[in-house]
Formats: structure tokens, C-alpha cells, sequence
């Protein structure tokens, strides 16, 4: 028996029968990571964990998935981290184009906007990437967008995506969207915000190998942007 280059096999009978190996190949590669992100009606907390891993390989502990495009609007990418980075590159240009053309920051609404416009125009070989953009609109008023890979946006409350999402969804559709709750949904609050998205990722830690280490917790407010890093569980 021998292989001819067209895949099929020739046997010695004479006959020909298709090669039984499968060639494979995938341009994507999942990274893993999760992120959250809850709007009140003067804030906006973002999340995310921070390893970094293919399969059972950890390649850092310490890699956030956050990334500030102004002082009112942050994006958090999950997925292939080589599409988030490129992602993340060619809208920071786009904003600092817009910058230097009118001579200030874009608005969170614009910013939305352009990002769906940036992954619909790559709609036939998308981002390998889940993305949540939040900041304070117009109004003060925080707000969340939810992308499909190819452009899609919803504005939401809340939302969550990447490797845990099946995990920290329901819970936030419970506590935050008030599903499935008897009584009025409480009103939220940067406290409950805060231990809603450390919950959260607790519970994630203990039940996916790709979150986990840490959570990095951004806040948005009028007065700017802060920072806090709680640990997890690193096993």
C-alpha cells in the first residue's frame, strides 16, 4: 500500500481507498480567563482573573484582561490572547486618531460603537475573542456592552464571558437581574457590586482549571479609575 499525493491510498489489489488520517488545523488558540461587569446608575466595576493558560499549561499568574481606553471607558477581552492584543492595538490607534482629530476623548457610546463596527468588518475571519466594554455614558450613568464575535453589542446591566461564564451568568441573572427572586431585586450598590463579582470568582476558581490566581476589579466613577487585586486559589 502506498499514499498518493491526491490523499488516497493504492493498494496492491489494485483498488483505491480514502486515507484514514485526519489533517488538522486551527489558526484560534483559547487562553482561557473570565470577566465580569456590573453598571450602577453612578459607576461601573469590571473584573477580570489573571492567568494566563493553554490547556493544562499556566504561562503567567499575573496577566490582567482589562484594558483602559479612557478615563471613562475600559475594554475586557477574553479568549486568544494574540487576537486580544492585536484587537486591543488597533483600537487604541483608532482612538488616538480621534483624539488628535478633535481634540478629545471619544465617548463611551462612540467607543462602543466603533468596536462593533471593528469586529463586523473582520465578520469572515473574526477575532478569536469575548469582549465587554463598560464606562460611564453621557449621563454618568454606568453602562455595559456585550459583543458577539462579529459585531453584535447589547447594552446590559451586567454581563459576563469567557472560559466561566456558565458558572458566574447565573448567578449574576439572580442576584443582579433579579430572575427567579421573590420580591423587588435589591439596588445596586458598589459594595454589593464588589461582593457579587468576588463571589463570583471564588466559586469560578474552585470548578475551571482556566480561571484563577487572582482577580484584578477596576471602578469607574466620575472622579476616575480604581484599581484593586484580590488573590485566588492557585492550583
Amino acid at each position: 500500500i502506498f499514499i498518493m499525493a491526491t490523499g488516497m491510498v493504492a493498494s496492491q489489489e489494485g483498488g483505491y481507498m480514502r486515507d484514514p488520517r485526519k489533517h488538522h488545523f486551527s489558526p484560534y488558540m483559547d487562553n482561557g480567563g473570565t470577566t465580569v461587569a456590573i453598571a450602577g446608575d453612578d459607576f461601573v466595576m469590571v473584573a477580570s482573573d489573571t492567568r494566563l493558560s493553554r490547556g493544562f499549561n499556566i504561562f503567567t499568574r499575573e496577566q490582567g484582561k482589562v484594558f483602559k481606553l479612557t478615563d471613562k471607558t475600559m475594554l475586557a477581552s477574553t479568549g486568544c490572547w494574540a487576537d486580544v492584543l492585536t484587537l486591543n492595538k488597533m483600537f487604541q490607534a483608532r482612538l488616538t486618531m480621534y483624539t488628535h482629530e478633535h481634540q478629545d476623548n471619544m465617548s463611551t457610546t462612540a467607543a462602543a460603537q466603533l468596536l462593533s463596527t471593528m469586529l463586523y468588518w473582520r465578520r469572515f475571519f473574526p477575532y478569536y475573542v469575548s469582549n465587554i466594554l463598560v464606562g460611564l455614558d453621557e449621563e454618568g450613568k454606568g453602562v455595559v456592552y456585550h459583543y458577539d464575535p462579529v459585531g453584535h453589542m447589547e447594552k446590559l446591566e451586567f454581563s459576563a464571558s469567557g472560559a466561566s461564564v456558565a458558572q458566574i451568568q447565573p448567578l449574576l441573572d439572580n442576584r443582579v437581574g433579579g430572575l427567579n427572586m421573590q420580591g423587588e431585586k435589591p439596588k445596586m450598590t458598589k459594595e454589593l457590586a464588589h461582593e457579587l463579582i468576588n463571589d463570583s470568582f471564588v466559586s469560578a476558581t474552585e470548578r475551571d482549571i482556566n480561571t484563577g490566581d487572582g482577580v484584578v476589579i477596576y471602578t469607574i466613577t466620575k472622579d476616575g479609575i480604581n484599581e484593586e487585586t484580590v488573590k485566588l486559589r492557585r492550583d
